[in-house]
């Protein structure tokens, strides 16, 4: 018999993490150590946004390079793995039926959000994986929704990979922090309310997040944190884990949760 598959939410840093940001790195590798292996991977990436949930259909996926000013290297990476049409097509018929109308792209590829920690935590890019986009100026409820939607997905054998944010201002950055550099008190304490909501499973209190303390502040604009409740909803009330990897640039909080079924 199958067994239920986790759910994970990783902070995707910003693009350099893969060569700025060991900690976070060691957190992906150790992820993809502890989670069972996947029949293939449904991922949910704040840097892709839709009028409705949409899902690839492409056959292999582009690695995107959607950011500029970066090392050489970054531009360099490619991550290859098989596409998973036949996930999108399931998915998108598990949110039909719960009256969420889904659209189909023939060929979007990965971005890094999505690419990056995959390519650590399955770097041999075998397991087949499409990607879902956030509902463009959705609300954090609708997300939820979006992903109790999914949760059946992982008694099939899927792994529901979330990439996001937990705080994501960039006024608060400090492109010079070095690594062991306390960070910003406003981002730690925010990032601290959410682990311990998480803890306490509640949903409402996450829901209301910008009344928060600094809740607001550590999301200007919220399709960062829009992954997260995509993971909260397919997690349907498992017991979260949470990961600590340091901050970088001061201020970009670096926490991944698993969910385990």
């Amino acid at each position: 018999m199958r067994h239920r598959m986790p759910v994970v939410f990783v902070s995707h840093g910003a693009p350099d993490a893969l060569l700025n940001a060991p900690d976070a790195v060691d957190c992906w590798r150790e992820l993809g150590q502890q989670v069972p292996q996947p029949t293939a991977i449904l991922v949910v990436s704040a840097h892709w946004e839709a009028r409705r949930p949409t899902l690839s259909l492409a056959d292999i996926p582009e690695t995107i390079h959607d950011f500029s000013g970066f090392p050489p290297a970054l531009y360099r990476m490619q991550y290859r793995s098989p596409g998973a049409p036949a996930l999108a097509e399931r998915a998108a018929s598990l949110l039909s039926a719960a009256g969420l109308i889904a659209d189909l792209h023939p060929s979007r590829g990965l971005d890094h959000g999505a690419w990056a920690p995959h390519s650590v935590m399955y770097p041999h890019a075998s397991i087949p994986v499409t990607q879902l986009s956030l509902v463009l100026n959705a609300s954090a409820a609708a997300h939820v929704a979006l992903g109790r939607a999914l949760a059946p997905l992982r008694d099939e054998g899927v792994l529901i990979v979330a990439s996001g944010a937990i705080t994501h201002n960039f006024g608060w950055l400090d492109i010079h922090a070095q690594v062991e550099a306390a960070p910003l008190p406003q981002a730690q304490l925010f990032t601290d309310w959410v682990a311990a909501r998480v803890a306490a499973q509640d949903v409402d209190g996450l829901l209301a997040y910008r009344s928060a303390p600094h809740g607001a502040d550590a999301h200007p604009s919220e399709e960062h944190f829009m992954p997260f409740f995509v993971a909260l909803g397919a997690a349907n009330g498992d017991a979260p884990e949470r990961f600590r990897p340091r901050f970088t640039y001061g201020a970009l909080a670096m926490d991944a949760y698993i969910w385990r079924g």
